[in-house]
């Protein structure tokens, strides 16, 4: 079973949800912001309690069907990052793309997507672009500028920028920490 929180978007606001959890008896796997996967289903009292104790802390339990249309919002944003999705997906907005598949006004998806994540939907997408660059430099099969034309970047400075503002790295000098990887590997076997 998975729980969905607003405001859960800190280091301290999941070891505030882990604490109330175990103070509940609960058993949990996987914690990321705004998720928690629970290992037993949770009855309504222990949700109800768990809504109130969160809530004092500034945290909000949210019901299934918000934590259901975060977890779509991903989902689409990491199809259309992940396979590319050329031509008139490109060509379509992602707001009006996002309306038409879900149904929900834009700026309701916008504000629920940042309060559970912590991130807005632009930002989001860029986190998912620079790890699709991270994968396509690790193929090894593309240039830096196959890259940024394949992710529908405007320049080769653009990606490059975004990329070292997320990872502190050139693409180049990614490739190049790889390559050295991969020479490594290589040589021990």
């Amino acid at each position: 079973m998975v729980l969905y929180f607003k405001y859960m978007v800190s280091l301290r606001c999941k070891m505030l949800v882990k604490t109330e959890l175990k103070i509940l008896g609960l058993h949990f796997g996987e914690i990321e912001l705004g998720m928690v996967e629970l290992l037993e289903n949770i009855d309504q009292t222990q949700r109800d309690l768990l809504h109130k104790n969160l809530l004092k802390v500034g945290l909000e339990l949210l019901d299934d069907k918000s934590g259901e249309l975060v977890e779509k919002i991903k989902a689409i944003i990491a199809e259309l990052v992940q396979y590319e999705k050329s031509n008139e997906a490109n060509d379509l907005k992602l707001s009006n793309h996002l309306v038409d598949t879900l149904g929900y006004d834009f700026k309701y998806l916008y504000n629920l997507f940042a309060e559970v994540k912590g991130v807005s939907i632009e930002h989001f997408i860029v986190l998912n672009k620079i790890e699709r660059v991270k994968e396509l430099i690790l193929y090894n099969q593309l240039s830096i500028k196959e890259i940024a034309n394949k992710l529908d970047y405007h320049s080769i400075p653009h990606l490059t920028g975004q990329f070292k503002k997320v990872t502190g790295l050139s693409p180049s000098y990614f490739k190049k920490l790889a390559d050295n990887k991969r020479r490594i590997a290589l040589a021990v076997l």
